[in-house]
């Protein structure tokens, strides 16, 4: 799926109650199947336990009315699902995601870099092999990066605790035996705080793969 543009305050989530996404939300915790990365070779993505105790939330309201749910722990792993129901009850679409860097970028000259290298078909990420671009994919062509807003939770039925503008590209690349390997680019500027350029790798899950 490639995610349109969002812009404005406007498209934020409201506030209600947060979906339980196959039984996940916070204050649960998660269970994996190891299997899922440690049968692939050279994969930038490991883990050292096969738990995942979740204590905050994210929503992103898609222009396609589809819906994509966030769950974190406290060392920033990151569980996400794509609904096309608010409720998450039609979840098809699971990924697995750690932080692999997150740095302040220097300057304004420094902001721009990253966000030219999001527009391109590839991405190069040191101590990784390279990536293809996954949203657009079989265009070589520069395209724009796509932008959104994630409300954050800390509590299931407070207010969000921020609200964070995001500019963002997926990549990705195969891995054996039979896998794939997927690399998240994000310029992230949370109201009232620090401008950052995070990069994350991930792995799809099927739903066999983790239970709560």
């Amino acid at each position: 799926m490639i995610w349109k543009s969002l812009f404005g305050i406007e498209n934020r989530p409201a506030t209600a109650r947060l979906a339980e996404v196959r039984n996940i939300t916070i204050g649960r915790t998660v269970r994996l199947d190891p299997l899922a990365w440690r049968m692939l070779e050279d994969s930038g993505f490991q883990l050292d336990r096969d738990t995942l105790e979740i204590t905050a939330q994210g929503v992103v309201r898609l222009d396609d009315g589809s819906h994509v749910h966030r769950f974190y722990t406290d060392d920033e792993l990151m569980l996400q699902a794509v609904s096309q129901q608010a409720d998450g009850s039609d979840a098809d679409d699971f990924t697995l995601f750690r932080s692999w860097t997150s740095t302040y970028p220097a300057d304004r000259a420094g902001k721009e870099t990253f966000l030219q290298r999001m527009s391109r078909p590839h991405w190069e990420e040191a101590g990784l092999p390279p990536f293809r671009r996954f949203w657009y994919e079989g265009d070589d062509q520069d395209q724009p990066p796509v932008q959104l807003w994630e409300a954050v939770y800390y509590e299931r039925d407070a207010d969000p605790v921020s609200h964070i503008r995001q500019t963002c590209m997926l990549y990705a690349r195969d891995v054996k035996p039979a896998g794939t390997e997927l690399l998240l680019a994000l310029a992230m500027e949370p109201e009232g705080g620090d401008y950052t350029h995070e990069i994350m790798i991930g792995l799809p899950l099927g739903p066999a793969e983790f239970t709560a």
